[in-house]
This record gives C-alpha cells, sequence and structure tokens, in this order.
C-alpha cells in the first residue's frame, strides 16, 4: 500500500462545517464537504475527540482509542515508559482483573515501593535479594488477580484483533468488535482507561525485555533509531527510543509510569476512533455516558521540545548487526501537519513508488543495486525521507550511495519526466481507495489526524492540492531540503554490536493463574444480554458466479458493487514443484520489455494506468495478478498479455540476475527469521522440499535465458482457471478476456510435479541449527500422518481457541502471563491446505537463550496435561460463537474461501457445520480430542541459536540432538 496513506500523517481537504440534519441532534459535530468518509467529528465536553464513519458492510465496527503520548514523552531516566505502560494497560482496574482489591492493594503498593529500592540500588547482591522479595511479594498478589480478565472481556464480546502499539507520538489501543457490542465496550473501555491498576509486573516486565532482545537482532529497528539520533540530536526522537534501553528497563519505576498515566491519559489528550456498522448519534450518546464523567487534565503539559539546527555536513554512522549489509540515507522535514509534508508524498513518489519511480527505473530495473528504495516518515514534530540501499555482490556501500545520491540530484534539477506528476495523483486516488476498503484503514485516517494535529478538511483536500503541485515547485522542494550535505548516512555493517547487553534471566516464582475465578464485572458483561446477529453463512452456488470464457476456461465472478477496484488473476494449478525454473523465470519477466516496447516503458505505462501488475509462483500454484483501477483494465490487460505473450530475451539482464540471486542467497543465510524459516521446514520435510527445490548455482549460470522466457510465452497455454473481483459486469467482463487473454483454443494438461511428503514423527529429536543472537526461536513439529477430516473440524477449531489461541488461551497464560517466558508464544493442530497433506501439531516461542529449557518443560507440560477449566472453556466456546455471529466472508474473500473448500473437497461454507456442531460442545469434547490427537506425541524439536549459549545437556535429557549446517537447511 502507498507509503503516504499507509502511515496515514498528512493532510487532506477544505473547509469544517458544522453538520446539520432535519431534525435536531442533540450533539454537534463537525464534517466536511465532499468527504469520502462522511466523518463526523465530536468533541465532547471534557475534550475527547470522537471520529465516526458508518460502513455497513459487515455487522462489526473497528475501534481506535489513540493517546496523544508516546516515546518522546518518557522520562529520560525511565526510557521505554510509554511502551511498557502500553503493555500494563490489559492488566485489569479495581473492578476487573482483581477479585479482591482491597487486599491486592497493600501488596501493589509494597511492591511498587521494592522496585524503587531496586532501581536506586548497585550492589548486584543486594539487588538480586531486593528482586527476591519483589518476586515473593507478586507471588502473594497473584493470589488475588485474575490475568488476562481484559482478554476475557473481549472474548465474551466477540472482540477480535485486540492489541496496541506505542510509537514515538502516540499510544494506540485497538479492537474489532460486533456492532452490537458498543455498550459493553464502551463500558469496559472507560473503566480500563480511567482506573488503570498496575499488576503482574514483574512478568511483564519479561515480556518486555524478549521484546527489547527480538529488537537487538532486528538491524533495521538498529539502523532507524541510528538515522533519528542522527537527525534529531536535541529531540526525543533521536535521544531516546520507543522500546528504550536495556540498562533502564532493567531499573523500572511504577512510581514514574503512575504519574504518566495521570498526566497524559486524560480526555482532553485521547480520541475514539471508529468505523463500521454504527448509528453515530446512539454511538455518540454510548461514548458521552461512559467516557463523559472522565476529567480531563487542565495543566496538559505541552511539550517545549528543543528545536533541531540546520545540518550543514553529513552525519555518518555505523551500526554493526547480523544481516547483510546495506547503506541508509536520510533527510529532515517539518512534521505531517505542514503543507511541506504533502509535497514530500509527491517527492518520495517521484524518487520511488515500486514501479516506475526515479530509484526503480534507473537503479533497480537496470540492476545497478541489488535493491533500493525510499520512503517518507511522517511524525508529529517532525519528518523524515528515507533511502536504502542494498549493494550487488562486489559492491562498495559507497558506490551504493552515491548511486542513490544522482537520484536524489535529479530532482534537484529536474531530471525527470512531469508526466510523473500526473501519474502519481492517480495512484494516490487508488491508494486512498484501497485504504476506505477496511474498517481497519479508514478508522486508522483518523488517528492519524489526530495524533498528527492536522485538520479533517486538509486530510480530505490533500490529493487536491497535491495534485496542483507543479514540475517547479517539485524542483523548489527539492533545493530546500534535499541538499548535498544535509543528509545522515547510516551504514549497516555485520559485525557483533558491542553495546548489546546480556540480559540474565531472573528467578521467577510462576504466579498463580487464578483461570477459574471471575470478577464480578466480567460475569455483569457476560449476562448484558445484547439484541443477537444472527450468522451469514456462503452459498457458493448463489454468492458468486462461475462462468466460461474462451477455449473452457473457467471463470469464477464476483461483482464488486463498492467501488472501481479490481483484480484478475489466472490460477495454474503448477508451481515450482512442477518446474523449478518457474520461479526464476518470472523473476526474469521484471527485466525484460517486448519487441516494441522498453521494460522502463512498460513500467510507466502500468503506473500511469494505476494499475498493477506480477506473477507469483508458489511451490503448487501460481498466480499471474493485475489489479488496479478497473475504468483501465483492459488497456492493462492487452498490455500485460502483450508482455507474457511477447517478452524478449535481454542476456546482460540475465547475467546481473544471476548473480544477484546468488548475492540474495548469502544474504539470507546472514538472517534470523530466514535461517529460522529454513529449519522449520528442514524438519518438516527433510532435505529434499519445496524451499531447496532450486536451481543450482551451477544450472543457473549454465542457463540459456531463451529457455525462460519460452516459460513466459508458454504459461498462458496450460490450464488454469480466472478469479475476477471487480465492478464490471459478467458481459463485460467475458468480452474483455475473450478480447485480450491470449491462450490456444486447446489448453494443456497440467504436468505431474514432485510431490515433497510431510515427514512423520515417530520418535523425539532435536534439530539445532547455529544462529548468534540473543534470542532463540523454538518450534516443535508433530507429525501422526492423519488425513483431513471434516468431522473433526469444529472441535479441532475449539481446541486451537482454548488451548493456543489468543491472550486468554492456556499457552498465552502459562508461558508469558504466568512465568515470563515470551513475548510471543503459540500453539495449534494445523489443518492441511490440500486433501494429500496431514495435519500438523505445531508450537512457537522465542525466547532469551538462559529460558530456554523452562521454554521446552513448560510447553511439554502443558501440551500432554492441558490445564481444564470450565471457565475458560466457556470464554472459549462463547467467544467463538460470537465472532462467527457477526464475521462476514465478502468481496474477493468470497471467491477464495470457494477454492478453500474445493480444494479439500468441500462443497459448502465449512463454517455451518462449525456453528452448529460448537453449540453443544462441552470441555470434554475438548479434553477427549487432547487425548486422542494431542497427548504423548513425539516432537521434531526445532531450536535455532548459538550452542554455546545453550544448555545442551539438559536438552540431551529430552531427545537425541542433531546439529545442523546452514548448508543443510539452505541446500546450498
Amino acid at each position: 500500500m502507498n507509503k503516504r496513506l499507509k502511515l496515514s500523517c498528512f493532510s487532506l481537504l477544505l473547509a469544517l462545517v458544522i453538520g446539520s440534519c432535519s431534525a435536531p441532534e442533540k450533539y454537534s459535530y463537525e464534517t466536511v464537504p465532499n468527504d469520502p468518509l462522511k466523518a463526523r467529528i465530536y468533541t465532547l465536553d471534557n475534550g475527547l475527540k470522537v471520529y465516526l464513519t458508518v460502513n455497513k458492510e459487515t455487522p462489526r465496527i473497528q475501534t481506535f482509542i489513540a493517546v496523544r503520548v508516546g516515546g518522546k514523552n518518557d522520562p529520560a531516566e525511565t526510557t521505554g515508559l510509554a511502551h511498557y505502560f502500553e503493555h500494563l494497560m490489559f492488566k485489569g482496574t479495581d473492578k476487573f482483573g482483581t477479585q479482591d482489591y482491597a487486599t491486592e492493594k497493600p501488596l501493589l503498593d509494597a511492591i511498587e515501593q521494592q522496585f524503587e529500592i531496586y532501581r536506586k540500588t548497585t550492589d548486584e547482591a543486594e539487588r538480586k535479594a531486593i528482586y527476591h522479595t519483589i518476586d515473593s511479594l507478586s507471588y502473594e498478589a497473584s493470589k488475588y488477580a485474575i490475568p488476562n480478565e481484559y482478554d476475557k472481556l473481549m472474548a465474551a464480546i466477540g472482540s477480535t484483533g485486540s492489541n496496541a502499539y506505542t510509537w514515538y507520538d502516540q499510544t494506540v489501543y485497538q479492537e474489532d468488535i460486533p456492532s452490537n457490542q458498543i455498550e459493553n465496550w464502551a463500558k469496559i473501555q472507560s473503566d480500563r482507561f480511567e482506573n488503570n491498576v498496575i499488576r503482574g509486573f514483574h512478568t511483564e516486565l519479561e515480556a518486555v525485555y524478549e521484546e527489547k532482545n527480538m529488537s537487538l537482532t532486528r538491524d533495521n529497528s538498529k539502523v532507524q533509531e541510528a538515522i533519528f539520533s542522527s537527525l534529531f540530536p536535541k529531540h526525543p526522537y533521536g535521544t531516546q527510543t520507543v522500546l528504550g534501553t536495556q540498562e533502564n528497563l532493567k531499573n523500572p519505576s511504577i512510581t514514574n509510569i503512575k504519574n504518566y498515566y495521570k498526566q497524559w491519559y486524560v480526555p482532553n489528550n485521547m480520541a475514539i476512533c471508529m468505523s463500521g456498522d454504527l448509528d453515530p448519534e446512539k454511538t455518540i450518546a454510548l461514548i458521552d455516558k461512559y467516557f463523559g464523567q472522565q476529567q480531563p487534565n487542565p495543566e496538559l503539559p505541552k511539550l517545549n521540545l528543543p528545536k533541531e539546527e540546520p545540518i550543514s555536513q553529513p552525519v555518518v554512522k555505523d551500526v554493526l548487526g547480523p544481516d547483510a549489509e546495506s547503506i541508509a540515507l536520510a533527510w529532515r522535514f517539518p512534521g505531517a501537519s505542514d503543507k511541506d509534508f504533502e509535497t514530500l508524498q509527491v517527492v518520495s513518489q517521484v524518487l520511488y513508488n515500486g514501479t516506475a519511480g526515479l530509484i526503480d527505473l534507473n537503479l533497480n530495473q537496470q540492476q545497478k543495486v541489488l535493491n533500493s528504495y525510499s520512503y517518507p516518515m511522517g511524525l508529529a514534530d517532525y519528518s523524515v525521507l528515507l533511502l536504502g540501499g542494498l549493494p550487488k555482490q562486489g559492491q562498495t556501500l559507497d558506490e551504493v550511495k552515491d548511486l542513490l545520491l544522482k537520484e536524489i540530484n535529479k530532482l534537484r534539477t529536474g531530471d525527470f519526466d512531469d508526466k510523473m506528476l500526473e501519474a502519481n495523483i492517480n495512484n494516490f486516488k487508488l491508494a486512498e481507495l484501497q485504504s476506505m476498503e477496511s474498517n481497519e484503514g479508514r478508522a486508522d485516517m483518523f488517528v492519524s489526524s489526530f495524533i498528527n494535529g492536522t485538520d479533517w478538511k486538509d486530510e480530505v483536500s490533500a490529493i487536491d492540492r497535491m495534485s496542483k503541485l507543479t514540475k517547479e515547485d517539485i524542483v523548489a522542494f527539492a533545493n530546500k531540503y534535499l541538499k548535498e550535505d544535509n543528509y545522515a548516512a547510516i551504514y549497516k555493517k555485520q559485525g557483533k554490536d558491542p553495546d548489546e547487553k546480556k540480559m540474565t534471566k531472573p528467578e521467577i516464582t510462576p504466579i498463580i493463574s487464578n483461570r477459574d475465578v471471575a470478577s464480578p464485572f466480567l460475569v455483569e458483561v457476560q449476562e448484558n444480554a445484547v439484541q443477537p446477529i444472527e450468522p451469514v453463512f456462503l452459498d457458493f452456488k448463489k454468492d458468486l458466479n462461475q462462468l466460461t470464457a474462451k477455449s473452457d476456461i473457467p471463470v469464477l465472478y464476483k461483482q464488486n458493487v463498492a467501488n472501481d477496484l479490481f483484480q484478475l488473476i489466472y490460477v495454474f494449478d503448477m508451481g515450482n514443484n512442477h518446474d523449478k525454473t518457474l520461479g526464476t523465470a518470472f523473476d526474469y519477466l521484471e527485466y525484460l520489455g517486448t519487441s516494441d516496447m522498453t521494460p522502463e516503458e512498460l513500467k510507466s505505462e502500468f503506473y500511469r494506468l494505476a494499475c498493477t501488475f506480477y506473477v507469483t509462483p508458489g511451490s503448487e500454484r501460481t498466480y499471474v495478478v493485475l489489479s488496479g483501477l478497473n475504468e483501465n483494465m483492459p488497456a492493462a490487460m492487452q498490455l500485460f498479455e502483450k508482455l507474457l505473450a511477447d517478452a524478449q530475451v535481454n542476456q546482460e539482464a540475465y547475467i546481473n540476475m544471476t548473480g544477484d540471486i546468488l548475492k540474495a542467497r548469502a544474504d539470507a543465510k546472514l538472517n534470523q527469521g530466514k535461517n529460522f524459516s529454513r529449519l522449520v521446514s528442514y524438519a518438516m520435510y527433510g532435505p529434499d522440499s519445496p524451499t531447496t527445490n532450486l536451481l543450482t548455482e551451477t544450472e543457473l549460470t549454465n542457463m540459456n535465458p531463451q529457455e525462460l522466457v519460452d516459460r513466459i510465452h508458454n504459461q498462458n497455454s496450460y490450464k488454469h482457471r480466472i478469479l475476477y473481483y471487480g465492478p464490471s459486469s459478467s458481459k463485460d467482463l467475458l468480452a474483455t478476456i475473450n478480447q485480450y487473454h491470449q491462450v490456444p483454443e486447446t489448453l494443456k494438461d497440467i504436468p505431474a510435479g514432485n510431490e515433497y511428503p510431510y515427514l512423520e514423527t515417530p520418535a523425539t529429536k532435536i534439530l539445532v541449527a547455529p544462529y548468534d543472537a540473543k534470542q532463540i526461536y523454538m518450534a516443535q513439529i508433530s507429525n501422526l500422518d492423519k488425513k483431513y477430516d471434516p468431522a473433526i473440524e469444529p472441535v479441532r477449531e475449539l481446541y486451537n481457541e482454548y488451548f493456543g489461541g489468543g491472550m486468554n488461551s492456556i499457552v498465552f497464560q502459562e508461558m508469558r502471563e504466568t512465568r515470563g517466558l515470551a513475548y510471543s508464544a503459540w500453539a495449534g493442530m494445523m489443518p492441511p491446505s490440500y486433501l494429500k497433506y496431514p495435519y500438523v501439531l505445531r508450537t512457537q516461542i522465542a525466547t532469551q537463550n538462559d529460558k530456554m529449557i523452562d521454554a521446552v518443560n513448560t510447553f511439554n507440560d502443558i501440551i500432554n496435561n492441558m490445564p481444564e477449566s470450565e471457565a475458560a472453556f466457556k470464554l472459549a466456546k462463547d467467544g467463538l460463537i460470537n465472532r462467527m455471529r457477526t464475521d462476514r466472508t465478502i468481496k474477493s474473500d468470497i471467491i477464495w474461501s470457494y477454492i478453500d473448500a474445493q480444494d479439500l473437497g468441500q462443497s459448502v461454507d465449512p463454517r455451518i457445520k462449525l456453528y452448529n456442531d460448537v453449540q453443544n460442545m462441552t470441555l470434554k469434547d475438548i479434553a477427549d480430542f487432547q487425548k486422542q490427537w494431542v497427548k504423548g506425541r513425539t516432537y521434531i524439536y526445532c531450536i535455532l541459536g548459538d550452542k554455546k549459549d545453550l544448555e545442551l545437556d539438559k536438552l540431551k535429557t529430552v531427545g537425541p540432538i542433531e546439529e545442523l549446517t546452514q548448508k543443510q537447511i539452505f541446500g546450498y
């Protein structure tokens, strides 16, 4: 999605007016003419902003509660506080999350006092003794707490997507709720924001440490922090980070957190942003009922942050980390509410838009670098333009930097096609339509406007203003801001980061889960009857149309009645398993032109049409995808059919691409996530798998590129289906397909492919692959070769919900809440995607190295001896049912649901059986499923980490260890 709209940090349309209606309304609100969201913006007497937009597509509502406070507000001595408090907002209040707050409170106060002593103590022995006291007090306090009761409340009302995020300017809390649960949601959130109680502190702190550990092996995060420290040497954007320092995290202050909460979490510093199936007048009345009594902070501080001095020479820094080397360049701009930020959006698109920008055509298309890009980062006080590049084999970072700076110079000299400006506007409009397709995208626009302090009228009119920018405006802007010497250059090099510190595992007594206890508040919400919403399931015979195009090509058709967006997909039931050159062939297509158009001309024309074309060969299917504005679909289809049929060999491009493929493969071995993915694949398939089914270096080097072009030309000659979601009528669609789709009269059968069956796991085995990081990644895999059985699907779904689903599941409670072993952990019985594959039981966790054996033992214990709780089961069951009542499969998802059902031999919506069967299920059904399908299994354990940091002797008590090399897991 376009960055301008994804980050939502800029300005859009004309004058705000007071909304008027035919009948008088109690609450006044603001609206904006020509606003596509028809937003109503209310301000309650206490200063709370409320943004509402109606979208009736599904009976659900996306909610965001945005607080205008973030990492820049952290006290210097307790950085990371804003983010840490975000975690603590899920711990409850004096009404929920506790069974006896009066008894619990003195213990919580004592914990707070001990942490104040702890953070001021430097002697390690004394600190250890104090922490032991904290741990003991926390255990006693946990006797009265009800962990995860907030998540139980959300499950009770059928909410999904419970989450939150913290950035420099904001902390935002999100829920996706059924439309009949607005009052319960408002009641819960009002209490949550007004009466927060800090509990479960020391175990949650471990989760925050784990999140920090994850960032230490994510070089992109470290590069971003280095960019900000270079551009903002005075401002908190650069002097501190959102996650905080390791030192500060190890010395937290509950007292500072409470003061921060009282100061900033007040209605005159908050906004509620909602999009979905709502009645604005009823909704604002409920919000006023529950939030209107909250007291504002009349002394709300206005941060007097230092202004940055102009940068007069490049600021150069090195960042060390495990990933491949790269270079980042960044310039500083005014904040997102400044009109110059709109110009920055246009400038950024001229530079790079993924298709036809200067960087796209001059660097990526011409293969001068391995990869390069640019995008703007909008923040409230300042903004940033970031350029990045990865070197080819043998290329230096300085050479990549010089190439990027040459493209910046073209902006200053006007060396770009001014037709790009009109194309940019078409693509901005496309991105806006795409963003407005989801309630989340719609509501997030409000969040950005509130956080950045923009008027909604300016948000609505931004594209109109941007459309008036001329080439002269862009050149003047570039000369004002993008000078030759006012940037930061961050060299991401390989090496051990000397600033990393080992975070030692503390001794934590597992707190009491009290999972069978419910507060009166939860019981009241559960018993608060709402008007039920009946579920709606798909009827594949009615909800989509099956057409036939020329050459007897099946067409699955669903009309888009909402806007002018379309997606046209050719689906071939053949992929890399059938021909391992397919992926390489369609990578090559990116660099090819036709007999009468260069690759650059093709890319520019697609961008002008506001359409995107790409081909994705998977293991078993290949997708040829065209999408964009439907009014341009015939022209775009004609263009991409021409490319498929008339692509011309480019020998030089192939040689360059071969070198880039080999460099990218080498770089992949440096990345933690890619190493773990390959390790899991090795455990699933063994050494021969879809991921190792690659052209070898010798095959790549000796390949005649004409062979790849022949495969491209021949792709449409194989049997395939066409999927279409868009506004064209079925008649017009078939006419377009029949006119432009270049296929023979008789299509060829799909050739037989290689089969890569999942390995069974008859005995326990531990696979250890090397990667030097502060955190290990671990997975367990068990395959008993049990094939798909629709009869067990409902109980499998409910088991996953109860045991390994969301934040209210057994796994989350035991691994994170009770023991602080991980930031994230999950488990579940995974269904096959095709009938030929079996069910696989999977677990996954990322945890500190010295917590590994605890994680292994705890996972094994809860998997084999599943805790049984009637209360937790009721929440899982009710939550699943409530969500199914309001979940709707709409738009193109209808087509994909039909395909997914076909792949498993089904002809009806599988949710029908799930909904009906779950109604009568009991905890015994889950327990029986666990005993029959889960208990006593043997596993392959996948552990990615440095063996010198792993307790291998203890691991050997779990099972025999096989140490793997990178060559084994990558296959090269």
